[in-house]
């Protein structure tokens, strides 16, 4: 996808003195938002406070810097959570290291390969399955902390069923005076971004860990804090680089890959929500290269792996930033605080830390979409999200993706054999002898015409994507003839496609759509979002709708 230069570079001869402060701005609010974050996901992940603004600092700053985004904001992410935390109790930090700097050099690799389009075949049911399925380890691993259970085990706890057991069987050991806390916490945040006015620029979780502060210390409550299970430090990170063995690079190869895959598809997908924000394109494969040399420099100063971070990414476009300057005032914001305030972060409660976890799933499960894709999905792609979800949360992440891929193929190959059908060639010379060719009909003035042919599913979706939309397009019209099958991924497509169209005040209206098709849109809503009207059966008559539309707009 073009060549490999980061975004950085490519702005340097156009940046204005007036961009400069807008992203100085967007940079230090972003960087308020990530500090309790980064503490929040470090703990979450079994390291120190300090090694999530580590990663904060030095992959952020990389990324940013070698980015193929704009806007990208980099650093730890809920998604890394209990791949991280199962690394460090198995490994050691020393583990983690290493796993972190080969995941690194594979996303390199996969970047000068080419590979970053590679993303756009994993379907949109595995992705949202194994993100539910993230979501709901990271509350299963936050539920100790938030009632103050004590939980004593010889062995570390990694799996999300051998925490839940001991959160039942512990359960008699409550703290009542962390559940306040927790709770209020929790109401704090949830308030606070429906605040009116200056209150609500505020960002919950910085307002959540004060408000803990203040209740744990002024009320002398019995809870732990960060201070009471961690040592604090507020030192610069030195550069670390473990003993490396070729019997430790084959024991930690499946973790790498399993880094390099989940911070590629994060990453990638943070930077498809980021360019319609700003409308630009990223490159996927600069990306890749940056995410590896950003994971390489996290690790090698004592942080954990990292990649694109959707909501503080958006955080940063809200607040002016455009440019990938701002994703480096953000890391640099963050090594200040660092070294001036994080002894500070011991007085903050594990409670408030859980809610803001809490939080956190919430928002990345998605629940909403899960919900919706087991309602409107064809039943192959309901199979496949559900049963990614049930092994991410019963397993890890590794096998959610190998069996869901294989079942996805699996059940897409049985599709395509249903849908198949054998009958005698029409012999057509040309396209100027085929009585339905476009090129025998005059398309309205501000009418786009785009026909897609063959089955449209999660390997093919980026085609939708690549639809053009020009300033003076009124009209899209999408001819679907010869498309016999689609599945939840490709309807997604043409709902971001919808929006896209809504927000640039342009119709949308689809010619020839056949039986399974049609009925998949029907059952996912699509068609009453669009509209019946504007589902016409014949090219015929959908260019004469879209003249009525554009003729309405004149």
């Amino acid at each position: 996808m073009g060549k490999l230069v980061p975004k950085f570079f490519t702005i340097l001869k156009s940046y204005t003195r007036q961009q400069f402060i807008k992203d100085i701005t967007a940079g230090i609010i972003v960087a308020i938002i990530a500090l309790p974050l980064s503490i929040a996901l470090a703990l979450a992940s079994g390291v120190s406070p300090e090694q999530g603004l580590y990663t904060a600092i030095a992959a952020g700053f990389v990324i940013s810097f070698l980015g193929g985004s704009l806007v990208q904001i980099a650093g730890p992410t809920a998604a890394f959570a209990t791949i991280v935390a199962g690394i460090v109790a198995r490994n050691g930090m020393s583990g983690l290291i290493i796993a972190t700097i080969m995941a690194g050099i594979i996303l390199i690799v996969m970047g000068l390969l080419r590979l970053g389009s590679l993303i756009k075949f994993i379907p949109y049911t595995i992705t949202t399955g194994f993100t539910a399925g993230i979501a709901l380890t990271i509350v299963v691993g936050q539920l100790k902390d938030f009632f103050g259970l004590t939980i004593v085990t010889e062995e570390p706890l990694i799996e999300t069923t051998e925490k839940l057991s001991a959160v039942v069987k512990n359960f008699s050991t409550i703290n009542m005076q962390a559940v306040i806390v927790g709770v209020v916490c929790l109401a704090v945040l949830i308030i606070f971004p429906m605040l009116p006015g200056v209150l609500k620029k505020i960002p919950g979780s910085l307002a959540a860990v004060v408000v803990g502060i203040i209740m744990v210390k002024g009320f002398h409550m019995n809870v732990n804090t960060i201070g009471d299970l961690y040592e604090i430090s507020s030192s610069l990170p030195s550069i670390q680089l473990p003993g490396i063995s070729l019997s430790t690079i084959g024991a930690l190869l499946p973790d790498a890959f399993t880094i390099a895959i989940l911070a590629a598809i994060e990453s990638l997908l943070s930077c498809v929500v980021a360019d319609s924000m700003v409308n630009d394109r990223h490159n996927s494969n600069m990306e890749l290269v940056a995410q590896g040399a950003g994971n390489i420099a996290s690790a090698l100063f004592g942080g954990i792996p990292a990649t694109g971070a959707i909501a503080r990414t958006a955080a940063n476009v809200k607040n002016g930033g455009r440019t990938p300057v701002s994703g480096m005032i953000h890391s640099v914001t963050l090594l200040l605080i660092l070294v001036l305030l994080m002894p500070y972060a011991a007085l903050i409660p594990m409670p408030a830390i859980a809610a803001i976890l809490f939080i956190v799933a919430y928002n990345m499960c998605e629940w909403r979409k899960f919900v919706y894709l087991v309602r409107t999905s064809p039943k192959s792609d309901i199979i496949v999200l559900v049963v990614t979800f049930i092994l991410t949360v019963l397993f890890d992440l590794v096998v959610a993706i190998e069996f869901g891929m294989l079942l996805a193929v699996v059940l897409f190959m049985k599709r395509m054999s249903e849908e198949t059908e054998v009958s005698g060639w029409k012999y057509v010379d040309d396209a100027d002898h085929d009585p339905d060719s476009i090129t025998l009909r005059t398309v309205p003035k501000g009418v786009l015409v785009y026909e897609i042919s063959g089955p449209l599913f999660f390997g093919v979706t980026d085609k939708i994507m690549d639809i053009t939309l020009r300033m003076h397009d009124k009209c899209l019209v999408l001819r679907m003839r010869s498309v016999n099958s689609i599945d939840a991924t490709a309807i997604h497509a043409l709902e971001e496609l919808y929006k896209e169209c809504k927000q640039k005040k342009i119709h949308m209206v689809l010619s020839h759509v056949n039986e399974q098709p049609m009925k998949s849109m029907e059952k996912a809503g699509f068609v009453d979002s669009l509209g019946a009207e504007n589902f016409q059966p014949h090219i015929d008559e959908a260019l004469k709708r879209a003249e009525e539309l554009v003729s309405k707009r004149a």
